[in-house]
């Protein structure tokens, strides 16, 4: 997607962007605490989709869960992604001039990032709720915070991948 106005300044849209996502991650978070008891369900589509209430103390997709210090874990995952949102941001202020696909993809980056960190700080866990089995393929339990990083780094890769004009 190319620039759409070389005289517009959009970083503040790209923030906008990043800011809707952490708020629809906790109002997400916040109403799963409040209506699905941890280690429960609501089947939404039988067999393909439910929602639940998983405290996930591991990284993105439950990884890391199982390893036997989850303060060493969680400390790790708060450092890794205060760092990981630092380097999004400053990406974001060098790029973010423009609207473009990348802008738009580390703004989603971010708002995940800052998402699930909150809940890491706050709460020592991060809550999961949404689950998919395809077939007999079953994803870990994530939330809107994962699918915003998830998404975010797609576009990204879209972009690395795609036939770069010559100048």
């Amino acid at each position: 997607m190319a620039a759409r106005s070389a005289g517009r300044d959009w970083r503040w849209l790209m923030f906008v962007i990043a800011a809707i996502v952490i708020v629809l991650d906790r109002l997400s978070k916040l109403w799963i605490v409040a209506h699905i008891k941890a280690g429960h369900a609501i089947v939404v589509i039988p067999r393909v989709f439910r929602l639940t209430h998983v405290l996930n103390t591991g990284a993105a997709f439950s990884l890391f869960e199982s390893i036997k210090s989850p303060l060493l874990v969680r400390n790790m995952l708060v450092g890794f992604s205060v760092l990981a949102i630092l380097v999004v941001i400053v990406l974001l202020w060098r790029m973010g001039r423009a609207f473009t696909l990348t802008a738009f993809a580390l703004a989603l980056i971010l708002g995940g990032a800052t998402g699930n960190l909150y809940d890491r700080i706050r709460y020592a866990h991060v809550v999961d709720f949404l689950e998919v089995r395809i077939v007999h393929y079953h994803w870990p339990d994530f939330n809107v915070a994962d699918s915003a990083i998830v998404v975010g780094a797609c576009l990204l890769l879209l972009e690395i991948l795609r036939p770069q004009k010559a100048n």
